[in-house]
């Protein structure tokens, strides 16, 4: 393997649908009685592809397929796709979390991996214990583990909790600890999926600043995440999955570059088509309509205007209490402004067969620039529609408070409205 620390090859993974483990007793001895006469498993030869977009008849599904690639020592490798992609189910793969169906990984080195908020903790130990005992699993000493200890709690910022059980932590303290014990117990490859979505902005800077030291140290690092503006700061390689396969892999920047016209391409089709959403199907949006005050339907729309967003739904079975929320990203994945039902506890308890949800803004506080806009509906019961770049809305350069200055973009995102005073003190 030479200066490589991870091979991927021919690796697949197949799940079946709505059940859990291997399936059946029938499928189990079938798949007995294939082994015994040297015949390859019958249930490989069936299953459809990863995708969400289609309706398939086979209860088996290839979460991956076919998956080929190697990771150098030192590199940082950020892996990107759509929800459901198969980006989580490779990276249980890589961290042993579960076993492929076919295919082989080869990995040099220990593994420290943070894939969802709790991985790797009892939740009625104590955060210190929980240290300990993710050093015992990843091969370290006790001696070893004390002489990071000061160093993980205090980088963690739950110095306070350390001696509280995990059970009571709440879940941006769970990922403070989680993410501090996998970088801080010196693993040669370190993974991160999507979690640290979950800590706020400081912490999110600070864990892209130590998987830099981590990689500069000539360890490895594995990165998810959605935020693609975190994704090129921090990775030099990339990987884009789409469907359970790799569809590119290279440069990180062109990789996000490749995903982001996906996106904008996407966002291009009509609700009524797009077939890459999820969520139960009780309620469907059909369209999606921006109307600035005294124009025409346009997705062009004037920075500081007064706009209304209809969303058009039909509805297929009853749904208790949906509720609605609309969230506006930059190109690269940031979530710049969020509007939805729930914060204002507005609750719907009469939903037609057909009809329109309306979000009315009186003053839309984005500056000029191209945003993508997703679209949800939720319920008690979980996700009942959701798309992706349902979208695609150009701000233009607007006379916000009427004195001829166009505020230029690239200089932020939102504004809001404000006054100065110049006061004598003296």
């Amino acid at each position: 393997m030479n200066n490589t620390v991870i091979k991927v090859e021919n690796l697949s993974k197949q799940y079946r649908l709505g059940l859990v483990g291997t399936g059946s007793l029938g499928h189990d001895l079938n798949r007995w009685w294939a082994k015994l006469r040297g015949k390859p498993d019958p249930y490989l030869k069936i299953g459809e592809s990863n995708d969400r977009t289609q309706n398939g008849d086979s209860e088996y599904v290839w979460a991956l397929k076919d998956i080929n690639f190697e990771v150098k020592r030192g590199e940082v490798l950020g892996i990107i796709g759509r929800n459901g992609a198969g980006k989580s189910t490779l990276l249980k793969i890589l961290s042993r979390v579960t076993a492929p169906t076919t295919g082989n990984v080869k990995v040099k080195g220990r593994i420290a991996s943070l894939l969802e908020v709790g991985t790797g903790f009892h939740p009625e130990l104590t955060g210190r214990e929980n240290i300990y005992l993710n050093g015992a699993i990843n091969g370290m000493t006790k001696s070893e583990v004390t002489q990071k200890l000061d160093e993980i709690v205090d980088f963690s910022g739950c110095e306070r909790y350390i001696d509280t059980p995990v059970k009571r932590y709440s879940s941006g303290m769970t990922v403070r600890l989680g993410f501090s014990v996998a970088a801080y117990l010196e693993p040669e490859i370190l993974i991160v999926d999507e979690v640290l979505a979950v800590g706020d902005a400081e912490f999110q800077k600070k864990c892209i600043g130590k998987m830099k030291d981590v990689a500069g140290l000539g360890r490895t690092v594995l990165f998810v995440s959605h935020n693609m503006a975190a994704v090129e700061n921090l990775c030099g390689a990339g990987l884009l999955i789409e469907a359970g396969m790799i569809s590119f892999r290279g440069f990180c920047k062109n990789v996000v570059d490749k995903y982001i016209r996906e996106r904008e391409i996407c966002a291009d089709i009509k609700l009524s088509d797009r077939k890459d959403r999820y969520g139960s199907g009780g309620i469907r949006f059909k369209e999606i309509v921006f109307v600035e005050k005294g124009k025409k339907p346009s997705f062009e729309l004037s920075c500081g205007c007064s706009v209304t967003i209809f969303l058009y739904y039909e509805r297929n079975i009853k749904v208790d209490r949906p509720e609605c929320s609309l969230a506006f990203y930059d190109l690269k994945g940031n979530r710049i402004l969020y509007m939805g039902t729930r914060i204002q506890k507005k609750l719907f308890l009469n939903v037609f067969l057909k009809g329109k949800f309306e979000c009315k803004i009186d003053r839309l506080p984005l500056l000029p620039g191209e945003y993508l806009v997703n679209v949800a509906l939720d319920s008690p019961d979980g996700v009942i529609d959701h798309i992706e770049s349902a979208a695609r809305v150009n701000i233009l350069p607007s006379d916000v408070y009427g004195n001829g200055y166009l505020p230029p973009p690239g200089e932020a995102y939102v504004f809001c409205d404000h006054h100065w005073k110049l006061t004598d003190i003296d």
